[in-house]
């Protein structure tokens, strides 16, 4: 093909670019694939927040999400900024409440660092307490701060720690990408049994380094998923993630055995939550 029309197809595909909201953004695959080169993390968190001062949570770190339009899973709760999130002997304690607030039946928090804590790998240790309860679902998670590849799925989900009231003391940790999510039922994932884990405080972590991502429980693994090498529509998480702290109410998962509306209020106690920064 000559130069003349190389060019015009050039021409062609930087004017369709223009003409659309989408971000337009080819695979970057490895030249060299990315291989474990068994990295380490700092023994002293880059950041951490342990819940001891104050009545509320610290402004400098959390931002409190409110709205109560679903938040893409038919979830049942309206988040507020004030009320349902609160430190108390040391921890932070999100509270979900049976009560009504623009228009939902439920209230609860969803607290997140974006903008505050945002980190591109790193070891992210969180020590909590769950609700339990038919129709809870509590989470401790990691989204891309920018959606550098996209809108959900595409830029990437990272669950430290998912669970259900209806199947109590079963934990999950997950990933969210192009090829791989829940819509699709093709979401990378691992279960495994916390005795107490309502009852106890106990310890979840995901260490995530440039060759995969891996949960623990009580520093016990049960999750990897390894970087394939194929592009960021199985691997995104090369860019800043944020941290979210929630309790969701019912929702495609949480409520898919309905809600128990005596076991409010819910509420899920975190002790501590720091992070460790990828040696490089």
């Amino acid at each position: 093909m000559n130069k003349k029309i190389n060019y015009c197809l050039l021409l062609l595909i930087v004017f369709a670019a223009a003409c659309t909201d989408e971000k337009v953004i080819p695979p970057i695959i490895p030249s060299v694939p990315i291989t474990d080169k068994n990295w380490q993390f700092d023994s002293v968190p880059v950041w951490e927040d342990n819940f001891d001062n104050g009545s509320t949570p610290d402004a400098s770190k959390w931002t409190a999400e409110v709205g109560a339009d679903g938040w893409g899973n038919n979830e049942l709760q309206s988040y507020t900024a004030s009320g349902n999130a609160i430190v108390d002997n040391g921890n932070l304690v999100i509270t979900a409440k049976k009560e009504s607030n623009s228009g939902k039946n439920y209230t609860s928090a969803r607290l997140i660092t974006k903008g505050k804590g945002d980190w591109k790998y790193g070891r992210f240790v969180i020590r909590a307490k769950l609700p339990s309860g038919r129709g809870t679902w509590p989470a401790i998670w990691l989204l891309n701060s920018d959606n550098f590849y996209g809108p959900w799925p595409t830029s990437g989900e990272i669950d430290i720690m998912e669970h259900v009231g209806y199947d109590q003391d079963n934990v999950h940790c997950t990933i969210h990408t192009a090829s791989f999510n829940g819509q699709l039922n093709t979401q990378k994932t691992a279960a495994t049994v916390v005795t107490g884990a309502s009852a106890d405080f106990h310890i979840y972590r995901v260490d995530w380094t440039p060759f995969s991502v891996t949960g623990y429980v009580d520093d016990i693994k049960y999750f990897t998923y390894t970087n394939p090498n194929s592009g960021f529509a199985a691997w995104p998480f090369d860019q800043n993630f944020f941290m979210i702290l929630n309790i969701a109410v019912g929702g495609n998962w949480g409520g898919a055995q309905g809600v128990d509306d005596t076991i409010f209020p819910a509420t899920m106690q975190v002790d501590y939550v720091k992070v460790y920064k990828l040696i490089e």
